[in-house]
Parts: C-alpha cells; structure tokens; sequence
C-alpha cells in the first residue's frame, strides 16, 4: 500500500476498533508454486491478548490452498469507504476522490485444535447473534451442540498475532473545515451516494483533531 502520511493509521487501539467493528476480511497468502490465494472470512479480535491477536477459521480446503501456518499471511479489514463529489465542495477547481480507511496486518496463523477451534466458532457465533432479541446460540439445544461439534472437523481454527501493519485512514484530512464539513452534511442526504457510516467516521476524526 502506498505510503502517504497524511493518511498514516498507526494507533493499535484504532486499528483494534476498526477489526471490531468491521469483522468481515480478506485473508491473502502468497504460497509457492500457487501464487496468490485469496479468501474471505468473519474475523474476531482477542480482546484479551495484548496488541492485535485475530481469531477465526477456514474451511479445510482454503487451510490447503493458503497452507495455512507454513508462512506469514495477510489480513485485509475494510472500514467505512465511499464516492465524494467534487460538485460538494463549494469550491473550484475539484476533482472527485474516494475516501476509506483500511488495514492490512500481517502475521503467520498458528493453527488451533479441534477444542480450541470449536470455542472461536462459539465465540462467533455469540458475537454476531448477540444483538437479536432471541440468539441462535450454537449450543441453545444437545442436537445443535451434537451438530456443530460434528461440522467443526470440516474446518480448521487459527490464531493470528499480528508482527505489523500498514494501515491509511482517508478522511479529506487534506481539505479545509468547511469543505470537510459539507462533504459530511452531503454523505448523510438522501441520493446515490448516501453513506452515513463513512459521514460518522469522518466527522468523529475531524472532531478529534479539532479537540486536540
């Protein structure tokens, strides 16, 4: 990723954030005589692990296309992204650009076993049933229990301390307040473009600078 440090994200709790908050990843590895492989997963942090520690799983076939553990791999996390109009800056002359913010962690996966494994997929599965008024909680019933710890051999758990990052964070820090501001005001009205994630972590940044 290109370096630029006006976009520089190199805060570990930030980067802690936008792994919370934006758990579905990409996982790249480049492997001998295969070139690049690409796959794409939930992805927990270890809330209790100092520094960046990821949880997750892959089904069996993708821990053989990565060869999963024999080398360092990449983690891709996708924050809030989005289109922003030249025509919402007020100002001339403009052109249009793409504001996001993005991490990628490299580490080498350590593979879990068959226990460890079926404790991340619990894990995930409490995370993202959590916020429902009835969870579908994988050991609600003994059959679910029985079923999971049957499906859990068709996949294979890892832990991933990440060794470092390069990560950018794009939020029209280049522009003046004003415009900053409109850009904000834009991306919250209804239309084509409308992208009220991308607006909130905009606007959080600018605030924070602001305040410093």
């Amino acid at each position: 990723m290109r370096s630029n440090p006006d976009y520089l994200l190199d805060d570990v709790d930030t980067i802690r954030a936008l792994v919370r908050e934006n758990p579905w990843a990409s996982i790249v590895s480049f492997v001998p005589g295969k070139g690049l492989i690409a796959s794409h997963y939930p992805i927990l942090l270890d809330d209790e692990a100092e520094g960046i520690v990821l949880l997750s799983h892959v089904g069996r076939p993708d821990e053989r296309l990565h060869e999963l553990g024999g080398h360092e791999a990449m983690v891709i996390i996708y924050g809030p992204q989005g289109y922003v109009s030249p025509s919402w800056y007020g100002a001339s002359p403009a052109v249009p650009t793409w504001n996001f913010a993005v991490a990628h962690l490299y580490g080498t996966p350590e593979i879990l076993s068959d226990e460890e494994n079926l404790q991340v997929l619990e894990r995930l599965v409490e995370h993202f049933e959590s916020p429902l008024p009835e969870p579908y909680l994988m050991n609600r019933t003994l059959e679910n229990a029985d079923y999971a710890a049957r499906i859990v051999h068709g996949t294979v758990g890892f832990r991933m301390r990440i060794t470092r990052f390069e990560a950018k964070d794009k939020m029209s820090q280049d522009k003046p307040a004003e415009v900053v501001s409109r850009v904000i005001d834009a991306l919250g009205e209804p239309g084509p473009y409308r992208n009220p994630a991308l607006a909130a972590r905009m606007a959080a940044m600018h605030e924070s600078e602001v305040s410093a």
